[in-house]
């Protein structure tokens, strides 16, 4: 691990960033297998030690990938996973589930498929608008008790769910959507999560990819997740071009070890920076195919921007057009 360690809530600690594992099913493409796992072993050589899944990514074989990493580095390896979706990212989702018996059921799946006997963060990973939150809780809580989960997490919860989970049991982290562009988390669930001591861990911190500049909406496959987002059609895309270039003229003013930095670990940066201003850990998740990404990832750690630099990105970020979701509920925005 690096020599740095991040505590998010309830005590759990895990690499400063981690590594999101959706990235390595078909998804945005393809996937090489013998190549998701050289990324996953590259990861944890370098440090990022905090590996997140879900048992519906790949339909459980992102699960069954990460086996294989666990395996052989078992104790190099905070595990985090998620239950709760039925279905794939891929193909749609059918139905979200958070009663007792889905919850108990979830998890023993998850632990066969991933070849562990505990898993260190499980989160519910949608809010099952049926069964109220208390009782999904405390569902997860019994396996805390049980030994097979140390830790509890929430994914997309609104800071009211967030606060009656936490009555039940302690929570340690958050995970939705958080970065330059997606910023609507920052009015209600950041606060409750800095209030009642629970981390956040940020996906799709690159604005699944859009910040970097690499990417062309108008070039996704048709098989790509992406296609389904409002602002990465053509129009809103074009216009959010513009949070695009704030990024890119930061990172021609900053360096890492030397070299120039990337849009990348400008974006990583700015939600450490956040993090800091608004009093809560910050552990964002990127994920990719690639290995060397993982060495371009880390080097946001090494970024300090000036006040100049940071006025320069929150003035581009209040000017993203679309939806985060295709479905506005799907995520907490939807029910504040």
């Amino acid at each position: 691990m690096t020599a740095a360690t991040v505590r998010l809530g309830d005590g759990l600690m895990v690499s400063p960033l981690g590594f999101g594992g959706m990235a390595l099913t078909p998804v945005y493409g393809e996937v090489d297998p013998a190549e998701a796992l050289r990324t996953l072993h590259h990861a944890v050589d370098a440090g990022v030690s905090f590996i997140d899944t879900a048992d519906i990514y790949g339909g459980g074989s992102n699960e069954e990938l990460i086996a294989r990493l666990l395996k052989e580095r078992r104790g190099e390896v905070q595990l985090a996973t998620k239950f709760g979706l039925v279905g794939t990212p891929s193909a749609g989702y059918t139905d979200i589930r958070g009663d007792a018996a889905y919850v108990r059921q979830a998890v023993d799946r998850s632990l066969q498929r991933l070849g562990t006997d505990t898993i260190d963060l499980y989160y519910l990973h949608r809010l099952d608008l049926r069964v109220p939150i208390v009782e999904t809780v405390e569902a997860m809580a019994e396996l805390v008790q049980a030994g097979k989960v140390r830790h509890l997490g929430l994914s997309e919860v609104t800071a009211e769910e967030l606060r009656d989970a936490s009555r039940v049991h302690p929570i340690a982290a958050v995970q939705s959507e958080w970065s330059i562009w997606s910023r609507d988390v920052e009015r209600n669930v950041v606060p409750a999560a800095a209030e009642l001591g629970v981390g956040f861990v940020p996906y799709s911190p690159l604005g699944r990819g859009f910040l970097t500049g690499t990417v062309d909406a108008s070039t996704l496959g048709s098989n790509d997740f992406r296609r389904n987002i409002p602002r990465f059609a053509a129009d809103a895309a074009s216009a959010n071009q513009g949070v695009v270039a704030a990024v890119q003229a930061v990172a021609a003013e900053l360096s890492v070890a030397g070299q120039a930095a990337t849009p990348a670990q400008v974006a990583l940066a700015w939600l450490l920076a956040r993090g800091r201003q608004l009093g809560l850990p910050v552990v964002p998740i990127p994920g990719t195919r690639k290995a060397d990404r993982i060495d371009e990832n880390l080097g946001a750690l090494a970024l300090d921007f000036t006040s100049a630099q940071l006025r320069t990105l929150e003035s581009a970020a209040d000017a993203v057009v679309g939806s985060r979701a295709a479905d506005p509920n799907w995520v907490s925005q939807g029910r504040e």
